[in-house]
């Protein structure tokens, strides 16, 4: 299974593309991020944008698209650049019939490094492991969209659209995982 990453944001938007399926070895296939100015209208920033996601659609012929889930902050301005890349990442997807998820920070925290509430840099070691890389990726924002696409893949027994696996086979990070999708939901 391939799964597109995208770590939504105005300025960048993380772009990852991973292979594998639950239990197997993952593999990089490219990670990048989709850059704006802060002098452009906002029109056209989303316009770069959304042409970066739809070549990465093109190039990459993903199965699934997996986007972080935006949560409140309190800086409004950057939440809503937010919430429009990802619903631009949403479209792009929609228009080709591939199957979208959301994933929130903590999931896909717990999902790559067993713990919910992981630092950035923790986050980069994890994927960097988990991808057998030499190097962390980065910025963030990059290595963020692969452990987009590492929790998605991951995912699970009873996530949404996941293979059933009883509960014995999840790995500590799976367990992790649903722990935060839980305590998301309340």
């Amino acid at each position: 299974m391939r799964v597109l990453g995208v770590d939504p944001g105005l300025t960048r938007c993380g772009l990852g593309v991973v292979d594998g399926l639950p239990g197997r070895r993952l593999r990089l296939v490219q990670v990048g991020v989709a850059t704006s100015a802060a002098d452009l209208g906002t029109d056209q920033r989303l316009l770069l944008i959304e042409r970066r996601i739809e070549e990465w659609l093109e190039e990459h012929a993903p199965d699934t698209v997996a986007v972080e889930r935006v949560f409140a902050q309190h800086n409004v301005s950057t939440v809503m650049g937010t919430a429009q890349v990802a619903g631009i990442a949403m479209v792009a997807a929609a228009r080709r019939r591939i199957p979208v998820a959301l994933h929130t920070p903590s999931e896909v925290k717990a999902a790559v490094t067993g713990s919910g509430r992981a630092g950035k840099q923790q986050v980069q070691t994890m994927v960097a492991r988990l991808l057998q890389l030499e190097e962390l990726p980065r910025p963030a924002d990059a290595a963020d969209a692969l452990a987009l696409a590492i929790c998605h893949l991951w995912r699970p027994a009873g996530a949404l659209g996941a293979p059933q696996r009883p509960p014995s086979s999840m790995t500590a990070a799976q367990r992790a995982w649903a722990a935060a999708e839980q305590a998301a939901r309340r």
